[in-house]
């Protein structure tokens, strides 16, 4: 122990920590002397106790190196010392120490080899150091030598030829970046001048350029620049492409395109191309629209220009609302026609790249990326017709919704359904839409437009009807509907507006669409211009001469209408207005025409009248438009057969019934119309005729027509049900006959060219109803069509039915049947001797006849009587006089076979006089007198069967055929059973 602490006594240390950190590091691990480690290895040691004096050091001394042992211990010290305690402490701390040396000793005698042998290492490299060292002197030395000698004088002149290099290099840069910050000059030029393309591929060099040089300063400034500059040839590049929008140039979008596929923003031209467009469609219906609201406000507010485009179309006026609305469509049109042309461009681009890539064999990638970029654009393209053409209607809807076009003329409703439809035509042909939109809007306004019109024609033709005068209205031979105008549309293929003829020679419509028609210039919507002026009629008869050669010889000179009324002129001829004239043509206007100005024995002129006429205008309007929008066509064909019902109910309210006997609000039966031959004339003669004047399906139709469009409230004829305003809103009062009309003389046979005018009128329109069936029935929805045929079957075919009770009336008056009846009574039947002369009753009646025979004559040199009409009229006298003959026959008291034997005589005279006057073949109720006088000879049974079987004889003459019989071959109870046969006969009628 004590050469420990010798030991640690030379080392100079005063404590085992001190000693440690003043220690260098060959001196920390200095090596024990053999004599050292000897005296250590020579102490007895017990491991054992040897540890457990190791563990029993305290953790502190292990803490850290800077641990101060001594001062730790002294720290420790009570304050009471005893020495005792003192020295046992210190012997414990010597023996911990000795542990600690011991183990010390042992571990650095066990490492010493190591030691040893590592210490060497360290003396060689000290070696080999110091050998360096000489060597590196000597080379700084031959180096300062080499310094003086070579570089300075040879690796100089290379030194200066780098120099000169990069200088050159710099130079270059200079001239270069000088270039780029010039180039702004030249790209502004190139804009100027269109050249898209050109101006972006110079700065996209200048970019690539500049990315070179990006190192000096100056170039990040001009790049900066630079992207500027391309950002501004991107926005004008966009307001080059929206200049496409309006007016389509091939060399401009070309050079727009061939720009944007530069920058690689094809795809984004496309999306941009379609705001354009939805864009353009906006500001020019605005503009169109502003334009005419500042036009027709006259002053410079302006408060229109901040209204919306819905708002803004309330402000249009009539005045201007067609010229408004057709420059808007040409404003479309224009819109729908670039983008037409854009798709063309761009299916033309794309043949001419799939046919150049086969001989150029690009790379498939670069195939891929054109095939998907063509894709997309093509799918954009054929989506944006259908969204540009929904905002197109869009546009136009707010515009025809913006005005009331209820009082708007006629004519001017038919330029607006007409522009609409040549729109919903330029829609179809554009993107295949059926323009629901449009459709709609329309179809509203005509509905809304309609009601109005026909409420207003309807009053119209009451009061036409009500100052007609039933003149003949003298047309042309050959006339038909097909020469009026209004039907000019069932002539032509396309729309009522464009004619064949207006169209381009070298184009056929069939084959070319509106695009392809007006690829090179003008403007569908352009046709309307003029049209009027075109729309010319011929239908006037000209001075009547009897044969059609003739006539036509004087076309030439006569053509000019200088003959015809100017009234009549107005209302027929160049009616333009679409309204129906006040006046009518007077009667006195037409009766200063020259007689022979009828062309009356033409067996083919037809016989209509100024309101006819009127009506068949009308029912021309009512089809242009329901040609030009089929979606009302079941409530325009409604309407038309309101105007047909109207007219067949006045002319039979008119002619058709007896006014003094009769309410004019009601629908007679056969009876009452019987009743109305004359006032003298007992109605119970007809009661039981089974004339059949007015047919079962006639009188359904007159009080259908009365209960669904006569207003009967407003001339105080209601019969006691009253219908609400809104109902009585769709009816029409009951019209009136003129009073310059007059139906009582006998000369003119109390009316006859009126009622034949009248009558033949509303056949004549009848058949023209007919014709146009074919017509109706193709616009008719056919959910409606059975109303359509229920129409012609119910209606239309009854015109010519009205001929039996008009002309019945005329039949009735035009005999005096009454003094045929008093000339019977006085002649004596019951005769002993068959008589060889007939009656003088039979020649009064005969004189009666010829005397309605020559009038009928005068009157057809007013007004052609057709066949059917003259027909009738002989039809109906000679039944009323077979009638009245068998009247007269059953007011006899007595009557002997003789007597029987002298009115067959009568009654064969009557026939053999009247051939002669009429053709009419057989002679109606020819059978119904020879019955009756040949019942005078049957016997009781053959009696009760003709009672039976006959009961077109009323009970009177029935009675009186039996009470007759009585005495001769008739027995009173046979009389008693026959009249009761008779009775029960008449009993159900009760």
């Amino acid at each position: 122990m004590q050469k420990i602490k010798s030991l640690m006594a030379r080392q100079g240390l005063k404590s085992p920590q001190e000693s440690v950190v003043d220690m260098s590091p060959l001196e920390t691990f200095r090596t024990p002397s053999k004599e050292e480690l000897r005296e250590l290895r020579e102490q007895p040691t017990n491991p054992q106790e040897e540890q457990e004096i190791i563990d029993s050091i305290e953790e502190v001394y292990f803490s850290s190196d800077s641990f101060d042992m001594v001062q730790y211990e002294l720290e420790k010290l009570p304050p009471d010392l005893n020495l005792q305690e003192l020295e046992d402490y210190r012997d414990m701390l010597k023996r911990q120490q000795a542990a600690v040396s011991k183990r010390v000793a042992d571990l650095i005698l066990e490492k010493q080899p190591s030691y040893v042998k590592e210490l060497e290492r360290v003396t060689s490299l000290q070696t080999n150091l110091q050998l360096a060292a000489v060597i590196c002197t000597n080379a700084r030395r031959q180096l300062r030598t080499a310094k003086g000698g070579f570089t300075e004088a040879s690796l100089g002149l290379l030194a200066n030829q780098r120099r000169r290099q990069l200088l050159t290099g710099l130079l270059k840069s200079l001239r270069t970046i000088k270039t780029l910050q010039r180039t702004d000059v030249r790209l502004s030029e190139m804009l100027e001048e269109e050249d898209y393309a050109g101006a972006i591929q110079l700065c996209l060099e200048c970019q690539k350029a500049a990315s070179t040089f990006k190192h000096y300063n100056c170039i990040s400034e001009l790049n900066s620049k630079l992207q500027d500059t391309l950002e501004q040839i991107e926005e004008q590049l966009d307001v080059a492409l929206s200049k496409t929008c309006k007016h389509f140039d091939v060399s401009h979008y070309t050079k727009v395109q061939l720009a944007y596929k530069l920058l690689g923003k094809t795809q984004t031209a496309m999306d941009q191309l379609h705001m354009h467009f939805t864009q353009a469609i906006h500001n020019t219906v605005f503009q169109v629209v502003l334009g005419y609201v500042e036009l027709c406000a006259g002053n410079a507010d302006t408060k229109f220009q901040k209204m919306q485009y819905r708002d803004l179309c309330t402000h249009i006026t009539p005045d201007s609302y067609i010229p408004c609305l057709t420059d808007l469509c040409k404003a479309l049109w224009e819109v729908m026609l670039s983008y037409y042309l854009t798709m063309q461009w761009h299916d033309e681009h794309y043949k001419e790249e799939e046919a150049t890539p086969a001989a150029d064999d690009p790379s498939a990638k670069g195939s891929d990326e054109s095939t998907v970029g063509r894709s997309y654009v093509k799918k954009k393209l054929e989506h944006g017709l259908t969204r540009i053409w929904q905002d197109v209607q869009l546009k136009v809807k707010a515009y025809l919704l913006g005005t009331d076009m209820s009082n708007f003329k006629y004519d001017d409703f038919i330029v607006v359904l007409d522009v609409i439809s040549r729109l919903m035509q330029v829609g179809e042909e554009f993107c295949g839409s059926k323009s629901e939109v449009l459709q709609e809007s329309i179809k509203r306004q005509s509905v809304n437009y309609f009601k109005n019109y026909h409420r207003t024609r309807l009053e119209e033709l009451r009061m036409f009807l009500e100052n007609e005068t039933w003149e003949l209205c003298p047309v042309k031979s050959n006339f038909s509907i097909a020469q009026l105008h209004e039907f000019k549309f069932m002539g032509q293929c396309r729309s009522p507006s464009v004619s064949p003829s207006r169209l381009p020679e070298f184009t056929k419509p069939e084959d070319l669409s509106l695009f392809e028609q007006f690829l090179q210039g003008g403007n569908p919507f352009e046709m309307q211009i003029d049209n009027k002026e075109e729309e010319t009629e011929d239908v006037l008869a000209s001075n009547g001469y009897e044969s059609d050669e003739l006539e036509k010889g004087v076309y030439q000179d006569y053509d000019s209408d200088s003959d015809v009324p100017d009234e009549l002129k107005q209302d027929y001829v160049d009616e333009q207005t679409g309204d129906v004239p006040v006046k009518s043509v007077s009667r006195e206007t037409l009766r200063s025409r020259k007689r022979s100005d009828y062309n009356l024995n033409k067996a083919n002129a037809p016989i209509l009248t100024n309101t006819t006429l009127n009506v068949i205008r009308l029912v021309g309007k009512y089809m242009q438009m329901m040609n030009i929008l089929k979606p009302i066509a079941f409530d325009v064909i409604h309407c038309v057969s309101q105007l047909f019902d109207y007219y067949l109910y006045a002319v039979y309210t008119f002619f058709g019934r007896n006014d003094t006997n009769i309410p004019s609000a009601s629908v007679p039966s056969q009876g009452s119309q019987a009743g109305v031959s004359r006032q003298t004339t007992p109605a119970y003669w007809y009661e039981s005729s089974g004339l059949g004047l007015i047919s079962s399906r006639l009188r359904t139709t007159l009080s259908r027509i009365q209960e669904s469009l006569i207003d009967m409230e407003a001339g105080g004829e209601s019969a006691g049900s009253h219908a609400t305003p809104e109902e009585r809103k769709e009816k029409v009062p009951s019209p009136h006959l003129s009073q310059l009309v007059v139906l009582t003389a006998s000369e003119s046979l109390y009316g006859l060219a009126e009622r034949v005018v009248a009558t033949e009128s509303l056949v004549f329109l009848a058949e023209q109803f007919e014709l146009l069936q074919p017509h109706l029935d193709t616009m008719m929805p056919s959910a409606k069509k059975p109303f359509l045929q229920q129409f012609y079957s119910q209606t239309v075919s009854t015109a010519s039915e009205l001929r039996k009770p008009i002309y019945w009336i005329v039949a009735a008056k035009a005999i005096d049947y009454e003094q045929m009846l008093l000339l019977m009574v006085g002649v004596k039947w019951d005769i002993k001797e068959i008589m060889s002369q007939h009656n003088v009753y039979v020649d009064v009646l005969l004189k009666e006849f010829e005397k309605f025979n020559q009038r009928l004559g005068d009157v057809s040199k007013i007004v052609r009587i057709p066949l059917p009409v003259s027909n009738v009229l002989w039809e109906h006298c000679i039944r009323l006089a077979n009638r009245t003959l068998v009247e007269g026959y059953a007011n006899v008291k007595k009557c002997s076979n003789e007597g029987r034997a002298l009115m067959q005589l009568d009654f064969q005279q009557f026939l053999m006089k009247l051939e002669k006057l009429t053709d009419l073949r057989p002679v109606p109720d020819k059978e119904f007198v020879e019955t009756y006088i040949k019942a005078y000879y049957l016997t009781e049974n053959d009696m009760e069967q003709f009672i039976k079987n006959h009961r077109e004889y009323s009970m009177k003459q029935l009675t009186n055929l039996v009470n007759v019989c009585l005495g001769s071959h008739i027995n009173k109870k046979a009389r008693q059973k026959l009249l009761a046969a008779i009775d029960d006969i008449d009993r159900p009628k009760r």
